[in-house]
């Protein structure tokens, strides 16, 4: 009989395998690239045989084993990657095995079963595939594990923040009218006035980020173009010392080098993936997308505070804003869980507190200030 720490650790692992079975499963699925797919395919069978070796753990220590089914975030996560492509959710899924990688270093069961190494090779292709824009090019798979990091953006952690970021600033801005006691006429202008204004400048800020960014990638690609037609033998040096580092004998580095600089497209492609971390396809992605997405996404976290001083007034609409924009916040911090790892519960409790503190202090500068001016 295993004692009832180690139950309670038997269940809590199975949970997470069952947990990323599906999610990987869920990656196959949505996923275009037959070749990616296959390997998302294979890493869920993993993890379901991981699955069956805890279950089996639990069945030999006489704990029951009952149905263990996908968690809510887990269920979560393959809807977002079925809806909305597998990068959605790829770097929430490459941060938490990141963050998980050694979790059964410590566990003697596990390692006899060799799982800190089958999980170490799973954090791996995770990152690799989070970091390449729209899959995994490169010669093979076995190349994964030193892929360059291309710095690939988190749609999902940036949707719900930016969310977050309208709904507390709009909710800050309007509970801070609220408590100088004006009218509800002049708060409903405040918070609209504050949404359109909040929206337009993080749209500003995000273009001019990404355009930036784009900017700064052609001028480092069109340098490394000249380069290459400069000097193409320390060019060739370098693409040999980037495969050596992926673990590639010397021999088959030049040989890969010689046939890629047969080519100056294929050349500078290769180089500015692999030496300098950029997708000359996307440079960073489209500023004027990037921006439309960010006013849209601010707005529509600020519209609940401003929404029910539509239709109320005075303490009735303070409370009916507070409560709207709470129930907002708890959804937003629910989605915040689906990339930080940490409970619903928790996640959710957290930013109302936070939510509701960042209130509390402009409604009381509010009320001082409106007292002030009063008097």
């Amino acid at each position: 009989m295993n004692a009832p720490n180690d139950i309670r650790r038997y269940r809590a692992n199975l949970q997470g395998e069952v947990d990323s079975a599906a999610v990987y499963g869920a990656l196959a699925a949505a996923e275009p690239d037959p070749n990616l797919a296959e390997v998302y395919r294979k890493l869920a069978a993993v993890e379901r045989a991981h699955a069956q070796f805890w279950r089996g753990h639990l069945g030999g220590g006489g704990a029951k084993s009952l149905g263990v089914v996908p968690s809510v975030r887990a269920r979560a996560m393959a809807w977002l990657a079925g809806r909305f492509g597998p990068s959605f959710i790829l770097p929430s899924i490459a941060a938490a095995e990141a963050r998980d990688v050694g979790a059964y270093d410590e566990q003697p069961e596990a390692v006899a079963g060799g799982l800190p190494t089958a999980e170490r090779s799973h954090a791996r292709v995770i990152q690799a595939a989070a970091s390449a824009s729209g899959g995994l090019p490169g010669p093979s798979i076995a190349t994964l594990e030193g892929r360059h990091s291309g710095g690939g953006g988190n749609s999902l952690r940036a949707a719900v923040l930016g969310a977050n970021d309208g709904l507390v600033s709009n909710l800050s801005l309007v509970m801070g009218v609220a408590g100088a006691a004006t009218s509800a006429h002049t708060i409903l202008l405040t918070g609209i006035a504050g949404l359109v204004a909040g929206s337009c400048s993080m749209a500003m800020g995000e273009w001019l980020s990404v355009n930036s960014a784009r900017e700064l990638n052609q001028r480092q690609i069109a340098t490394e173009a000249a380069e290459l037609e400069q000097a193409p033998e320390e060019e060739k040096e370098e693409l040999v010392l980037i495969y050596r580092s992926k673990g590639l004998p010397e021999a088959q580095a030049r040989e890969l080098a010689d046939r890629l600089l047969a080519d100056k497209d294929t050349a500078l492609d290769t180089l500015a993936r692999e030496e300098l971390g950029i997708d000359p396809d996307s440079l960073g992605g489209s500023a004027w997308a990037a921006g439309t997405a960010s006013f849209c996404l601010f707005a529509l976290g600020a519209v609940f505070p401003v929404a029910p001083y539509l239709v109320l007034s005075g303490w009735p609409a303070v409370f009916a804003s507070l409560a709207l924009s709470g129930i907002v916040l708890a959804a937003i911090g629910a989605g915040t869980s689906l990339f930080t790892g940490r409970g619903f519960a928790f996640s959710a409790s957290r930013q109302v507190l936070i939510g509701y503190a960042a209130a509390a202090v402009t409604f009381a500068i509010g009320r001082l200030v409106g007292v002030s001016l009063g008097a």
